[in-house]
């Protein structure tokens, strides 16, 4: 029964190369992480890079930079590429967790149409690596630390700052809520608490339940903009997690929620950067 509800993820692709010593000149060149997911700072995405991006069969971009960077960290080659554009500061404070969902469902798109895609910002070593580390750890059901020596192992050099590092340990647990969430059906959901038969009103208890678990859909985009929130918030959502597959009164969990929403919002759009 276990087996049955347990999230499922696709295995790491084999290396088809092999890793090539790392020397300090290729932090200004871009590596391939993944097949078709490059990583790499803007230096390999220039105006003089265009052959190199066509030979090594470039689709899209995932440009990073910071408003003041706009002058001289531009998509150069719009007309010839797909783009996003994502304002990102390479600041311990910044919310890059609020990022990773856009950032997977582009690279999605471009690996789904047989692209490659490369993420760049300006070095390569904080914020873009910080992206692509979420994008492993999601799509391949991996934790921080494995997504980052995996992503190390290709591309030596990258350091991701220690607010983005927290960041993407406590992303573990929203994107396992998220998923399982989206997993969960009626009949899944009656079973887990047929479990409890025995026990004094679990009949009722289930009865509402089942009630109830249409309310359960509109966790999803809560968590979502609960995910957007200050770093403090993220243990919120981790308490959400276990409050999920615990919890029997999911109305009274989302009037709880409601309230720690507007406030972790409300931080967000009153902290800066």
């Amino acid at each position: 029964m276990e087996e049955e509800n347990k999230l499922q993820f696709p295995s790491l692709p084999a290396t088809k190369e092999e890793l090539l010593d790392w020397a300090y000149p290729m932090r200004r060149e871009m590596q391939e992480i993944l097949p078709g997911l490059f990583l790499g700072p803007y230096s390999a995405a220039m105006k003089s890079k265009l052959p190199t991006l066509e030979r090594h069969g470039i689709t899209h971009i995932i440009c990073v930079r910071q408003d003041i960077e706009a002058n001289f960290i531009k998509p150069n080659f719009s007309h010839r590429f797909r783009y996003l554009v994502l304002d990102i500061a390479d600041n311990p404070v910044e919310n890059i967790i609020r990022f990773f969902p856009m950032t997977k469902e582009f690279i999605d798109s471009c690996l789904s149409t047989d692209g490659k895609v490369l993420v760049h910002g300006n070095a390569g070593i904080s914020r873009s690596a910080a992206l692509v580390i979420a994008y492993l750890m999601e799509t391949f059901g991996m934790k921080y630390r494995d997504a980052f020596s995996y992503v190390q192992e290709r591309r030596f050099c990258i350091n991701p700052n220690v607010g983005f590092v927290h960041q993407l340990q406590e992303y573990e647990a929203i994107y396992l809520a998220k998923l399982t969430i989206k997993m969960m059906s009626p009949i899944e959901l009656g079973r887990s608490f047929s479990l409890q038969a025995g026990m004094p009103g679990s009949r009722k208890r289930s009865l509402e339940e089942d009630e109830d678990f249409g309310a359960m859909q509109h966790l999803l985009p809560l968590l979502g903009r609960l995910g957007e929130a200050t770093a403090s918030g993220l243990h919120v959502i981790r308490l959400i997690g276990v409050l999920l597959c615990f919890s029997a009164g999911t109305w009274l969990l989302i009037f709880c929620l409601a309230p720690l929403e507007r406030t972790a919002l409300y931080g967000l759009t009153t902290r800066g950067k």
